[in-house]
């Protein structure tokens, strides 16, 4: 057993010791394995980015009149992500997501001046008859 002997059993084990794709066959020298990997499930509640993409409900009157409800969201999200987190928080598949960029107002306080921040709001339409309990009790 010559010095490379002991290299490529380091090489063959590091090679096993890789993620490998479901039914990934690896060719190691002279032995061909066949390694299964077990891919976890998802858990039944399992939101994913929902809660980053959703920041709170915003509330008024003009809103909650037409089954409209309105949401403020991260500066980044899309129409499309939008719908797909409400689905998935809220159970509720909706049939238009509307968005308005709200800019921040200036403020004084004293002798500082400055702004507050921009953010983005969400008015999500539902079909008649759907609805999403944002305020209970």
């Amino acid at each position: 057993m010559g010095i490379f002997d002991k290299f490529r059993k380091k090489v063959d084990k590091k090679r096993l010791d890789k993620p490998a794709k479901k039914d990934e066959v690896l060719n190691l020298g002279s032995k061909t394995e066949k390694v299964k990997k077990t891919i976890a499930s998802p858990k039944k509640d399992d939101t994913g980015r929902a809660y980053h993409i959703l920041n709170r409900p915003v509330i008024t009157e003009k809103l909650t009149m037409d089954g409209r409800y309105g949401f403020r969201v991260s500066n980044d999200a899309n129409k499309v992500e939008i719908s797909k987190a409400i689905a998935k928080v809220y159970g509720v598949t909706p049939v238009a997501v509307n968005i308005i960029n709200v800019h921040g107002k200036k403020v004084r306080y004293g002798k500082t001046s400055g702004t507050t921040s921009s953010w983005k709001k969400a008015i999500v339409t539902l079909k008649k008859g759907e609805k999403i309990d944002i305020v209970e009790g």
